[in-house]
């Protein structure tokens, strides 16, 4: 099998950036960009830490993800599991990178930089569903932000109508729950309660 193993082997095949692709990268958020965050319901962040990486997923409705200045956008982390992965790796080290993907655009944003765990009161507040409080507010401070083209969305079909499959074709979370645990909990009573469990829990 032959790989590349050196930067100079790989630019060898790729060659370099030009034009949009290097002009796009800046390191701050523009007005453009700012607006697209503020029309994301979704981002995927990813972090590391001693134990590998972790990419996780964030949403609520548009704007959730506040661009406090050209440097800085606020995430309030809700509810979840507790496994809290993200924030694990981010206690040892900053380092973050965040996708954010609007329904129906082709177009994703990027911002690579370094990310604070905030536990202020008043800012927490700031980002209140339904009464309930994000327990921390991630502060990401941006190094690098630019656009991706399409063609990843485009090749999936990823917004097409056609594209979405039926939940009956896949296993349930009850099902794989169920599997892995070797019976010791009822994937059925899985299925059954969680509905109810995530209007819940959902904030």
């Amino acid at each position: 099998m032959h790989r590349i193993s050196t930067l100079e082997e790989l630019e060898a095949m790729y060659g370099q950036p030009a034009g949009a692709a290097v002009v796009k990268e800046i390191d701050y958020i523009s007005d453009h960009y700012k607006a697209f965050i503020d029309k994301a319901p979704f981002v995927v962040l990813a972090t590391v830490g001693p134990e590998g990486m972790d990419c996780s997923p964030r949403g609520d409705p548009a704007g959730f993800v506040r661009v406090r200045d050209p440097k800085t956008v606020l995430i309030p982390d809700r509810r979840g599991n507790n496994r809290v992965d993200t924030l694990r790796n981010l206690v040892r080290d900053p380092r973050i990178a965040l996708l954010f993907m609007i329904p129906g655009i082709g177009q994703t944003l990027r911002i690579n930089g370094r990310a604070e765990i905030v536990v202020d009161p008043d800012l927490s507040a700031s980002f209140a569903i339904n009464g309930k409080l994000p327990r921390c507010v991630l502060v990401v401070t941006a190094d690098r932000v630019y656009t991706q083209c399409p063609k990843a969305l485009v090749r999936s079909h990823l917004w097409s109508p056609q594209s979405q499959v039926d939940r009956g074709a896949l296993p349930s979370p009850g099902e794989m729950i169920a599997a892995l645990s070797n019976g010791t909990i009822d994937g059925a009573e899985y299925d059954r309660a969680y509905p109810e469990r995530l209007k819940q829990t959902i904030y």
